[in-house]
């Protein structure tokens, strides 16, 4: 599915929320191994799991052609700022719910960027009918759990000493959930 550009202001920062297309691979492919050295609250290292250009392209476009994924990116002034992806199943038994990604560069923390990501999820997630959305966090995120909260997510189970981080500790993480019919915050009823 493609979600039309949808412009948003906050504190003075101007960015648009769009689909993913196949001309934004190279930038993504960029965007992705930063974000994942800017900090531990993601799954990888930066570098690990490395997705070029070429393959952000086939995902994109497999995205885009399946009824159950949707692709997202945030652009200010022409560059790539977040990220986010929903991805359901084909399977039969798991198709009504999808889990949701995100990512957004440290220097644009703070404006709201993940948060319009995870509406317009919401919001296709409503468009498709699905009944859940769900995803993972890391125990010590506290603003993303807030935000999660704030749109309706609950937790739904704890993953004990699922990472172990650099500081050589070990962290659990949060499973979440957000059923169809569940409110919070701005976003509309699923």
């Amino acid at each position: 599915m493609i979600i039309n550009a949808l412009g948003y202001e906050n504190k003075g920062l101007h960015y648009t929320v769009r689909s993913a297309v196949p001309q934004d691979a190279p930038q993504l492919s960029a965007l992705r191994l930063k974000v994942d050295g800017e900090t531990e609250n993601l799954d990888r290292v930066q570098g690990e799991a490395f997705i070029g250009p070429g393959d952000f392209q086939s995902l994109i476009a497999s995205d885009t052609a399946s009824g159950t994924n949707l692709f997202l990116v945030a652009e200010v002034q022409d560059r790539l700022a977040g990220f986010a992806r929903c991805e359901g199943s084909p399977l039969r038994r798991l198709a009504h719910q999808a889990e949701f990604g995100v990512g957004v560069l440290q220097e644009f923390w703070g404006y709201g960027i993940g948060r319009s990501l995870l509406e317009q999820s919401i919001g296709w997630a409503e468009a498709i009918g699905l009944e859940k959305l769900s995803l993972k966090v890391l125990e010590r995120n506290d603003k993303a759990i807030l935000l999660y909260e704030s749109l309706g997510f609950e937790v739904e189970g704890v993953l004990r000493r699922d990472k172990l981080l650099a500081d050589g500790q070990f962290y659990s993480t949060i499973v979440m959930g957000r059923l169809r019919g569940d409110r919070g915050g701005s976003a509309s009823q699923m």
